[in-house]
């Protein structure tokens, strides 16, 4: 995670000139959550070096491209209209609690398909879009990056150039049908070449997804935002010899060989979720598999799929997601609610971990352990971080945000649920007094510096920077 303090620099001839202080920090993803951002703690030892006019930006990263594009037109030549359009699409806008309002379209069923190519991957989506109100004329707006658009119909019919609107951000469709339709998309991206690890990416030889908050829309376009629920399908194809493993929510429905050495997995999720929970994962993996049989009696299949060689490390972790299964039972009567559930352990994750709904996606470090090399601390926060992401099953997956200011709410309410389990599995006064230690050596440092803000702010401009910053130790 990266974050720029900007500070103006006085002195003959340098007023219009900045400096730029670049910190380089890391999410230390050891603990109960997985979504610590602790890293702003760094902050607080740059504060010290700076004057009072100095200001952090959210994002920073943008806000300086913006600086330095310009800072070089101001001086060396006349910015062309071409260049302040795309200066008005790089700035970040501002997201206010106060703006929300419900969203004019609903998605009732989006069935997507995957064609993973080595050079670039093919994604359509089907549709059916719903209006709020019967009748309803407004412009449909959905939200797009990075990615090509190669066709889109609107009930089976292309759509002409000048029936929709394109820019960098988004796809606007002026005038919709004025009842229920289906909105049919093809986009092209370039997983090899996205390495922001949001959206759909590829990373040692594997395709996987974090679309948590906002990454949906680097695979196709959608209305990206938690209030949207829609039942998925999702067919993947791929060449069999490099990605014979192909993952995405839900049950698995039908899978099998093509032309070309190709083959394909059907999936289907019977429960609506917002699009920030879509997973996807191909590559060369193999599994630990088990049965899990719940209190109802049915038979639910447990797979945590690595690569080959640290599939022996996966033991403690499935023991792990067993026991966080029966205490979601025992203790809150929560019982899982599809036939498959699968983890994935991958070395290039930003995450640390992420709850997509039946198909949660891990940074190694945070399911793999051996006697060998992993200590007590190692065993529980693994416990802790498989109970946290599982527990999202129900608080944040089924029962799920409205907005991106009701974060605090899921993630909350799970790690009290995680941090509850963990003291029942062992030491509850040892795991308080570990909570504590956390909150007082990071939560409230934090709260005390210039990164403070309510748990609800009023406002955001990038999710994870604004509204995760407060950590999510929660007492």
């Amino acid at each position: 995670m990266m974050a720029r303090l900007i500070l103006p620099c006085k002195g003959s001839g340098l007023s219009n000139t900045c400096l730029l202080l670049q910190a380089t920090c890391r999410v230390n993803s050891v603990g109960h959550s997985v979504k610590n951002i602790s890293c702003y703690r760094q902050f607080l030892n740059l504060e010290v070096t700076c004057q009072r006019n100095y200001r952090f930006p959210y994002p920073s990263l943008p806000r300086a491209k913006q600086i330095g594009r310009r800072l070089i037109s101001s001086v060396a030549t006349e910015t062309s209209p071409k260049q302040v359009e795309e200066s008005k699409m790089d700035t970040p806008k501002e997201i206010f609690l106060k703006d929300y309002k419900l969203p004019d379209y609903y998605f009732d069923t989006v069935d997507l398909k995957f064609s993973l190519g080595e050079e670039k991957t093919i994604v359509c989506s089907k549709i059916t879009v719903v209006p709020r109100v019967e009748g309803c004329s407004s412009p449909l707006v959905l939200d797009g990056q990075d990615l090509k658009l190669v066709s889109i119909k609107v009930n089976s019919k292309e759509l002409k150039e000048d029936d929709f609107h394109l820019d960098l951000r988004h796809l606007t469709l002026p005038s919709p049908p004025s009842g229920k339709f289906t909105l049919e998309i093809v986009t092209e991206i370039c997983p090899q070449k996205n390495t922001s690890l949001e959206g759909l990416y590829k990373s040692s030889g594997n395709f996987c997804t974090q679309c948590e908050a906002e990454g949906f829309r680097k695979i196709t376009f959608y209305q990206d935002r938690p209030d949207i629920m829609a039942k998925y399908t999702c067919r993947i194809e791929a060449v069999k010899s490099l990605y014979p493993v192909l993952l995405s929510n839900g049950n698995l429905i039908e899978q099998g060989d093509l032309e070309d050495g190709r083959h394909y997995a059907f999936w289907e999720d019977p429960f609506k979720k917002p699009c920030y929970l879509f997973a996807l994962v191909a590559g060369q993996l193999e599994s630990r598999d088990d049965i899990f049989i719940t209190r109802s009696g049915r038979k639910v299949s447990l797979r945590i799929w690595t690569p080959a060689q640290d599939l022996p490390k996966t033991v403690h972790a499935m023991y792990s997601l067993k026991a966080a299964m029966k205490w979601d039972e025992d203790v809150f009567g929560l019982e899982y609610d599809l036939d498959l559930f699968n983890i994935v352990a991958v070395p290039d994750f930003n995450m640390g971990a992420m709850e997509n709904k039946s198909l949660n996606i891990f940074n190694s470090k945070l399911v793999l352990a051996s006697p060998e090399t992993a200590t007590d601390a190692d065993y529980a926060a693994i416990l802790g971080v498989i109970g946290h992401e599982y527990f999202h099953n129900w608080t944040g997956n089924r029962v799920t945000c409205r907005d991106w200011f009701q974060l605090s709410l899921k993630e909350g309410l799970t790690v009290f649920r995680d941090q509850e389990f963990s003291s029942d599995m062992g030491s509850r006064a040892v795991k308080r007094i570990s909570d504590v230690s956390k909150l007082r050596n990071y939560q409230f440092p934090q709260d005390a510096g210039p990164m403070a803000h309510p748990v609800r702010p009023h406002s955001y401009i990038k999710v994870w920077n604004h509204l995760l910053c407060l950590g999510t130790f929660f007492l």
